[in-house]
């Protein structure tokens, strides 16, 4: 039985799509995760069943700070961790989802000549991707304009859990208690949450109540002690099957999976991508979407002015013309891509 090793981590965007290709390799395959320890992927693996490792992955601060300077030990350190583990576990095949956390697995993977795999969600390929493209057997990605910027490149999708399309919209909405005509509006702010898109939904939630119902996850700590009717809060949702099938429209930051799930499952969204504090990896992504009619976009310094989310949200629900385009998108499942091409990498070994 073949051994494959899952890494990455640092965001729930790095960590579930390598949940959703483990779910089909399960009982086929010995399946280990490996991240930082004590990332969210060592939650998010754990909870799901798997043998999780962890070393000390450090990562590059976005600002002018001293401890950047200290970045080039503290990898080698983290390498030689990576190494010692990868010596010990054997696996056959390495497979990154990218991020801070994957680095010195890869790096050792390839210092010991084991295949690797890397996919890469957003259209800019991040920095752990451009670093080791030129060490793993594919860059798998989930737009075709970020393949092409590989020789190795291959356009496979975004994976997902199989379960996202499993979901019946009556007992959803029974399960959070939505009745009536007024549609489902699903906030989502990311893995972790979203201050300002929570800030902004309360500010207004008098007003969105009054056209919506809403089914708000706002991340870890992020939940307001009281839920009038019709506001349902979850700081996380496992069964997210049953959160999208509620919906009817969604609300969300654009992070490259949430974006393709809702694509994948024909719901309307308005993205407001996160700027500050990021290499602009969401803008690219809403920017994209928004040119090929396929979403609405509000800047997250437009959040700020006042109406500015009703008014946005009021034009989302008019775009008729939007359900029809989501209902003609090929975007898919990437899931049975990427299987196909790990099959194909441990074929040649």
């Amino acid at each position: 039985m073949k051994h494959l090793l899952f890494c990455g981590g640092g965001s729930a965007g790095h960590v579930v799509p390598n949940l959703a290709v483990m779910q089909e390799l399960r009982g086929s395959c010995t399946l280990t995760y490996a991240g930082s320890t004590g990332g969210i992927e060592e939650r998010l693996a754990t909870e799901a069943g798997y043998p999780f490792y962890g070393i000390d992955c450090p990562k590059l601060v976005r600002s002018l700070t001293p401890q950047n300077l200290t970045l080039p030990f503290r990898l080698t350190q983290a390498m030689k961790r990576a190494l010692a583990l990868l010596k010990e576990l054997k696996p056959d095949l390495v497979f990154s989802k990218g991020g801070y956390a994957s680095l010195p697995y890869l790096l050792a993977a390839h210092k010991l000549h084991i295949p690797a795999l890397t996919h890469e969600s957003d259209l800019s390929p991040g920095l752990a991707t451009r670093l080791m493209a030129h060490r793993c057997k594919f860059v798998l990605t989930s737009f075709e304009e970020t393949a092409r910027r590989f020789a190795n490149g291959r356009c496979v999708g975004s994976p997902m859990r199989r379960e996202l399309f499993t979901g019946e919209r009556t007992r959803a909405r029974a399960k959070y208690g939505f009745a009536g005509k007024r549609p489902v509006l699903l906030v989502l702010g990311g893995g972790s949450g979203s201050r300002t898109l929570n800030e902004a939904v309360r500010a207004h939630l008098p007003a969105l109540l009054d056209e919506f119902q809403l089914l708000h996850l706002s991340g870890k700590g992020g939940a307001a002690p009281q839920a009038p009717r019709g506001y349902v809060q979850r700081e996380y949702e496992n069964d997210m099957a049953a959160a999208y099938a509620a919906a009817d429209f969604v609300l969300s930051r654009a992070g490259s999976n949430t974006v393709f799930e809702a694509l994948a499952l024909k719901k309307p969204a308005l993205l407001v991508p996160l700027e500050r504090a990021s290499r602009g990896d969401q803008l690219e992504n809403a920017r994209y979407f928004q040119e090929r009619d396929l979403s609405h976009v509000l800047r997250e310094g437009e959040l700020a002015r006042p109406e500015a989310l009703l008014k946005a949200l009021a034009l989302l629900r008019k775009d008729e013309a939007l359900q029809a385009r989501l209902e003609k998108t090929p975007i898919r499942n990437g899931t049975p891509a990427v299987l196909a091409a790990i099959e194909e990498t441990l074929g040649t070994l």
